[in-house]
């Protein structure tokens, strides 16, 4: 067996020395996975945890979300998915995290894009005049109630811009997402 320790005696190395040795690999896996999830995800953070039961059945609080950025990917509303057949986490289109109302120190979303609307055009069936251009979104257990009702709480009355997706949901793993909400980060 080779050691990692000069003439195979580890009292003759310091015990910072020690620590450095033995902790330099894992550092190193460490650093390599956050490389590879940044190169895939094009995005940080790359994955979210889900906190809640919104998007009950397709996906549960506790799972973590690996996410990519709109610079790795487009966005499929469900609108649109519908005509083509695509389905993604047991329906219609993409599921997208984004930030409420463009705002960085508020919880992320991840909620599924319905369709897209121009400035000016209704955001539902006789519904108001959309302030922008962007996503209407809803959560897959939400029973049909849009992020963008004035009621919601998450996004009343302003589509989603662009540039307040994070990312499009790709890949889910179930309870690892417990951890993060155990130990914030």
């Amino acid at each position: 067996m080779v050691s990692r320790y000069p003439d195979n005696d580890p009292s003759k190395i310091h015990p910072a020395a020690r620590f450095a040795v033995d902790i330099l690999p894992a550092i190193v896996l460490l650093l390599t996975m956050i490389i590879v999830l940044y190169g895939y995800s094009g995005t940080w953070p790359p994955a979210v945890s889900i906190i809640s039961n919104s998007m009950e059945p397709h996906m549960h609080k506790g799972d973590e979300v690996l996410i990519q950025g709109l610079s790795k990917t487009v966005v499929h509303t469900a609108h649109d998915s519908y005509i083509t057949g695509y389905t993604t986490y047991g329906d219609y289109g993409d599921v997208i995290v984004y930030r409420p109302m463009g705002l960085t120190n508020v919880t992320p979303v991840i909620h599924r894009a319905i369709y897209w609307v121009n400035e000016s055009e209704p955001m539902w069936p006789r519904g108001p005049a959309a302030p922008h251009s962007g996503y209407i979104t809803l959560g897959d257990n939400n029973h049909g109630q849009y992020d963008q009702y004035p009621d919601s709480g998450i996004c009343p009355l302003q589509p989603v811009r662009e540039e307040w997706v994070m990312g499009v949901a790709k890949y889910r793993v179930p309870y690892l997402g417990y951890l993060r909400v155990l130990i914030p980060i």
